[in-house]
């Protein structure tokens, strides 16, 4: 260990002395990946899904977030993040080989938009859970704006090791089953990831600017910002306004007190914010001259409307409601949602970035970690919106434990505690993936300049160019590799018989008995 200061956790010290170290390695890897469809002169596409690439209701790796225009790529869980990585390529390769006169924009902010009206709603078909996918998101645009929902990230989805949680679930002699024991675990990291959390910010926010047409349906919102040039607006020193108040999180759900601090207590305080009425939404109105325009009208429609940084995640059965799947099966993974989409990757992110996250979130879960109080949420939130929006500014300081400690200062703290872990990740390795990504993070800590969202200020800068026109440059980069390339004939196949399988359940969901739409929404929400 190369910090002879650092103190290693209880819980690691307690694993290596009964030698567990090689339980560490192992846990499963996910990427789920979203990306704007848009066209060769780089406005949002307007054109339905591409049929070639099958039914996004029904396809396992190929699907739409909120935007018809909003593709989502989803990966299989590896154990080995080289196979992630290869999957996700091989999808992209997939889509470019099969879509043509269209582009992925590599960017999380959206550009080539015009206002709400100019977002197409993500269509499912006529099946009762494809209408629910939809009015789902037609709720999103009256609540929040069409806009915003065109946003997009990376979505990290981890497991710890299962034979990692037995083995600790022995040693420290717990009183709890297993399953109960493996939920406290993963809240243990979740509290932490919200703790720590803003270092992702900082290390791979790469949105500081915006188009100034993002604010054309909420106008209000531009005077908070700087003028880069007569398109685009930003904050000097931010890293990723995604995850600020004007992207990704939202001021409507400020109010909303998730518990954090055991799987009960989230599936109750989350299951309550779906059935609490809200007078704002209730104003909307739910069915209206016979068209629904949200799904209900309390403060979140279901589970996936709360915006947070991270989620205690397990599959959930066609119909079967996420908390519920949760309390009867406990949980399954983490989703870790705030990565920005990095623009200087043909896939959105790059190696070193996916065993650095790897490496923190099995750190975050050997560290203490105390139940959360309400003004713990509110430091948390508050660190990160600062990071967020001035991560890069010289001397910013952050709350930690009551008082203010230098971003440099806390981030040092955290490669300290993660040197051990990547150590013991690179044991298998024939090279040190993990420490060569920790020390390049460091690095980047020492000089602001290596960030991606100093990089992308620098390019726009130098070139002359509002943040679009360095967007949809990057967006072209990435079609031309794609493009002088196309996928092995056998996983195309894998893929054209994924596709082909997709619309026939589709067709078969469509073509089904159905009982009146009306009763479906009731019965769904009356799952207990």
């Amino acid at each position: 260990m190369t910090n002879l200061n650092y103190k290693l956790p209880k819980r690691l010290e307690l694993l290596l002395d009964n030698n567990g170290q090689d339980l560490i390695s192992g846990g499963l890897k996910g990427i789920e990946k979203e990306s704007l469809r848009i066209s060769a002169d780089g406005v949002i596409a307007h054109t339905a899904h591409p049929k070639a690439l099958g039914a996004a209701l029904t396809h396992p790796h190929i699907t739409t977030d909120y935007s018809e225009a909003l593709l989502e790529f989803i990966t299989p869980p590896f154990a080995d993040t080289k196979d992630t990585l290869d999957y996700l390529n091989n999808i992209h390769q997939y889509v470019y080989d099969q879509v043509k006169g269209e582009m992925l924009l590599a960017a999380s902010m959206p550009c080539g938009i015009d206002g709400d009206e100019s977002v197409p709603i993500a269509e499912y078909g006529t099946s009762n859970i494809g209408k629910m996918k939809h009015i789902y998101r037609t709720g999103l645009w009256h609540r929040y704006g069409r806009t915003m929902q065109a946003i997009a990230g990376i979505h990290y989805n981890y497991s710890l090791p299962t034979a990692l949680l037995k083995k600790l679930h022995k040693l420290e002699k717990s009183p709890l089953s297993l399953e109960d024991y493996t939920a406290a675990a993963y809240f243990d990291l979740i509290r932490n990831i919200q703790r720590q959390g803003w270092l992702i910010l900082y290390l791979f926010g790469a949105s500081p600017a915006i188009c100034k047409k993002f604010f054309k349906s909420r106008p209000h919102l531009m005077d908070q910002f700087e003028e880069f040039d007569q398109y685009t607006l930003y904050h000097p020193y931010a890293t990723s306004l995604r995850m600020s108040d004007i992207g990704y999180k939202s001021k409507n759900q400020a109010n909303l007190h998730i518990d954090y601090n055991s799987l009960s207590g989230y599936v109750e305080s989350l299951s309550q914010a779906i059935s609490t009425p809200f007078p704002d939404y209730e104003k909307i109105g739910v069915k209206v001259d016979g068209q629904y325009r949200q799904l209900n009208s309390n403060l979140l429609q279901i589970e996936n409307e709360f915006y947070s940084i991270v989620r205690p995640k397990q599959i959930a059965f066609s119909g079967e409601k996420p908390t519920l799947a949760l309390k009867r099966r406990g949980v399954r993974y983490i989703e870790l949602r705030s990565l920005d989409l990095d623009l200087f990757s043909p896939i959105g992110i790059k190696p070193e970035t996916a065993y650095f996250v790897e490496a923190f979130l099995i750190t975050c879960f050997f560290q203490k970690s105390p139940p959360l109080s309400q003004e713990d949420h509110r430091t948390n939130n508050q660190n990160q919106l600062k990071v967020a929006n001035h991560g890069r500014k010289r001397g910013l300081e952050l709350e930690q434990d009551g008082e203010e400690m230098p971003l440099d200062d806390w981030a040092d703290q955290i490669f300290a505690a993660m040197e051990p872990i990547c150590q013991l990740l690179d044991a298998d390795q024939k090279a040190s993936p993990y420490r060569d990504a920790l020390k390049k993070m460091q690095e980047t800590v020492q000089d602001q300049e290596l960030t991606p969202s100093a990089k992308i200020l620098e390019q726009m800068t130098d070139h002359k160019e509002a943040f679009a026109c360095f967007a949809i440059r990057a967006s072209a980069e990435h079609e031309k590799h794609f493009r002088k390339h196309h996928l092995d004939p056998k996983l195309t196949h894998t893929f054209n018989e994924m596709a082909s399988q997709s619309l026939a359940k589709q067709r078969e969901l469509e073509q089904k008995d159905q009982i009146p739409f009306d009763d479906f929404l009731a019965h769904y929400f009356a799952q207990k």
